[in-house]
């Protein structure tokens, strides 16, 4: 190994740490640091912001990765890192510090009126802020685009998932788009009855059924923690990952799968390549993948009818006897679909037309072929189009998502990629361990851990995105497991009535 490269390893191990310092001072503002340190948290923020961004982007780190580059005897790990490395560099450069500037106050303004207007379900007051965001991301894209030789929405989409293009997402989207009315019309008919179950459920007593259900999973408390937040995420770093959920004592649905999901994510980063932590090449392999995981887990595995026939009994044996705890009320319960308003709320089957939706307004949106001002009639189409209902309101419809006033373009289409990408690494295990449902039956995943560790988890960011795909699943990613999934778990069920 030469020194250049020694040296910017050890430069971005720096970076590594003050980016993990980061993680850690965000899940304390997330979860409990008092409010009146919010004006002090936000300084120090900023402030390590500042040192990891002068840090990449440096002229030192410009001069150590050429001088790495030229260097021969690095090894596959060492040169997937160096490429990983390089990416990073070329973006955080690719922008003029005014226009990064200007991004940053002009998504704050917006993200703080989307707030007001969602409440008043009002456009109308977003419509300026948004039309400024748009403005500017679309100037950042086509900047970042230039500098990375890509069209500009691959240049967002790549921000999220490297080396993903809408040439991969277009017909992927388009497919679904085409296959899944038809398949949520047939899985509204096939609806179950079902009996809610009787609460309260006391939180504590949620808590540590979630807490029991992660260390089953494989989740490692000496190296993590569940707390409380407004909105359940996954943070931290891999050797301190923070899981954090919302509780309600009325119903324990929401709770408990919001744990198994972020239990997905989770697990993932702690079985990321120890030796290259804080590197690059040691990170997870976008949010396409990530999202693989956590919906793997949450959807593929945990609302399965193997782990619901185990899930039952846990149920009762912490909340106690209720006719809706038997295996077949839960699948009728868990597996409803229906046709609403709200993204975050749907179900799986119609949750991708909701992508869908999004992918094409905001595309639109940064060719100029949308104005901002018509974004509320567009979106009403759209919902009629894929879902057949229309948004009585403005909260109901175009307001919903935080993702564009924060100037989160290109970020949409992960969440269903993530989906097809999970139902294919299912498929796949399945072919890999034949005793797989009668582990998830017994609430066993060790042989599918074991599996995800060595295909995915332990691969980190060596491999490029397709090549990942293709070495886990023995195919490119493709949406037949992922509708075949949803045929087998909603229409090839005994029907209502």
């Amino acid at each position: 190994m030469g020194w250049h490269y020694a040296a910017l390893e050890e430069r971005l191990a720096r970076l590594g740490h003050l980016e993990g310092a980061l993680a850690i001072l965000r899940w304390d503002t997330a979860v409990c640091m008092p409010e009146a340190a919010s004006a002090a948290r936000g300084e120090q923020i900023a402030t390590l912001e500042r040192f990891a961004h002068e840090l990449l982007t440096a002229d030192e780190t410009g001069e150590l990765l050429a001088g790495a580059d030229a260097e021969s005897d690095l090894d596959p790990w060492q040169r997937a890192n160096l490429r990983e490395a390089r990416r990073r560099f070329r973006r955080a450069r690719a922008l003029e510090p005014a226009l990064v500037e200007a991004l940053a106050r002009a998504t704050n303004a917006c993200e703080m009126t989307w707030r007001e207007a969602r409440k008043r379900s009002d456009f109308a007051l977003l419509r300026p802020f948004l039309e400024e965001v748009v403005r500017l991301v679309r100037e950042a894209a086509r900047m970042t685009g230039a500098a990375l030789d890509l069209e500009p929405y691959d240049a967002l989409l790549d921000e999220h998932q490297p080396d993903l293009r809408d040439a991969l997402v277009a017909p992927l989207l388009d497919r679904l788009a085409a296959a899944l009315p038809a398949i949520l019309e047939d899985a509204i008919g096939a609806n179950r009855p079902f009996l809610a179950p009787r609460g309260p459920f006391p939180i504590e007593t949620q808590k540590k059924l979630a807490e029991r259900l992660m260390a089953r999973l494989g989740f490692d408390f000496r190296a993590g923690r569940l707390d409380t937040s407004t909105h359940p995420f996954c943070g931290g770093i891999p050797a301190d990952i923070r899981i954090t959920s919302r509780w309600r004592d009325d119903e324990v649905t929401s709770a408990l799968m919001a744990v198994l999901h972020e239990t997905g994510h989770a697990l993932y980063e702690a079985g990321l390549p120890r030796r290259w932590m804080g590197q690059p090449v040691g990170e997870a392999r976008g949010i396409v993948v990530h999202e693989s995981q956590s919906l793997l887990l949450e959807r593929q595995i945990c609302r399965s009818p193997a782990f619901l026939r185990f899930l039952a009994g846990e149920l009762e044996a912490t909340f106690g006897p209720d006719p809706a705890w038997t295996s077949a009320n839960l699948e009728a319960l868990w597996h409803r679909v229906e046709r609403g308003f709200i993204r975050v709320d749907a179900d799986e089957v119609s949750y991708p037309l909701h992508v869908i939706l999004r992918w094409r307004l905001e595309k639109a949106l940064l060719a100029g072929d949308l104005a901002v001002a018509d974004l509320p009639a567009a979106w009403a189409e759209g919902m009629r189009a894929l879902l057949g209902v229309t948004p009585p309101d403005d909260a109901r419809g175009c307001l919903q998502d935080i993702h564009w006033s924060v100037g989160a373009f290109g970020y949409f289409p992960c969440y269903t990629l993530g989906a097809l990408l999970a139902a294919q690494l299912a498929e796949a295990a399945r072919r890999d361990l034949p005793d797989l449902e009668k582990e998830v039956a017994r609430g066993e995943i060790g042989p599918l851990l074991g599996w995800l560790r060595a295909k995915v988890h332990g691969q980190g960011s060596l491999p490029r995105f397709d090549e990942l795909v293709r070495d886990a699943t023995g195919g490119p990613l493709a949406v037949e497991p992922f509708l075949a999934h949803l045929r087998a778990r909603y229409l090839e069920r005994p029907r209502a009535g």
